[in-house]
């Protein structure tokens, strides 16, 4: 069941002679439960893409569907507002609040929509994280691995249709990379998540069911890895 489209993906930054194509004419679909991997050299296009598909940015040309809903057919508020309800978003450097325990940070998204939280989703959530315990500390009191699975609470309280990841792994030592991976693995396959990430790591890539290559703004290989 399809839960993402891209239909003519385009984006330019600058005008005329200094215009730069990061994005060109983009089309793909992701079906509901897809762990995908983006893969291609710095420049190619990738956080472009992934970023558009997330509704951060605005593309110059072309609409992105998610769960049937045209994302740029929305105005500014109900854009927010859909983001933070059907995106979750992973960054490499985290993005944490400094200011706010882990647990506040898990729950901004709802806090944002003043929205009660489930907490048997809570628990369950902070516990597949093994945070537990850290609820109320600071992300400074925290380590790179304990920090980054904040980051990946905070994307999933709000039960996503689609969950990011742009470089998850980028700030961590291959312990915390391989932890992180199997984390987002098992939210992908238990929970039925799907999962778009973008890597430069192979053995990232070859864990995906899917394996997407960008060059030049283009996506010039799709690949089934596992059907």
């Amino acid at each position: 069941m399809e839960i993402l489209r891209i239909e003519n993906l385009s984006k330019v930054y600058g005008k005329g002679e200094t215009a730069v194509k990061a994005l060109d004419d983009v089309s793909f679909s992701v079906n509901r439960g897809e762990f995908i991997a983006i893969v291609g050299p710095s420049g190619s296009g990738k956080s472009t893409l992934l970023h558009l598909l997330g509704g951060v940015d605005i593309p110059t040309s072309g609409k992105v569907f998610v769960d049937n809903t045209d994302v740029y057919s929305l105005d500014e508020t109900q854009l927010a507002i859909f983001r933070r309800r059907q995106i979750g978003l992973i960054y490499q450097f985290y993005n944490l609040i400094p200011v706010l325990t882990v647990e506040e940070n898990i729950m901004l998204p709802l806090l944002l929509d003043k929205q009660k939280a489930d907490k048997k989703h809570f628990n369950t959530l902070v516990k597949a994280l093994g945070i537990e315990d850290r609820l109320n500390y600071l992300p400074n009191q925290l380590s790179g691995g304990q920090q980054q699975r904040v980051s990946i609470g905070r994307a999933l309280i709000n039960d996503p249709a689609i969950v990011l990841a742009d470089e998850p792994t980028g700030n961590l030592d291959s312990k915390n990379s391989r932890e992180i991976v199997d984390l987002m693995k098992i939210f992908n396959k238990t929970y039925n998540k799907t999962l778009i990430i973008i890597t430069h790591d192979e053995r990232i890539a070859l864990q995906a069911d899917r394996v997407m290559t960008m060059e030049d703004g283009k996506v010039v290989k799709d690949e089934v890895i596992r059907p």
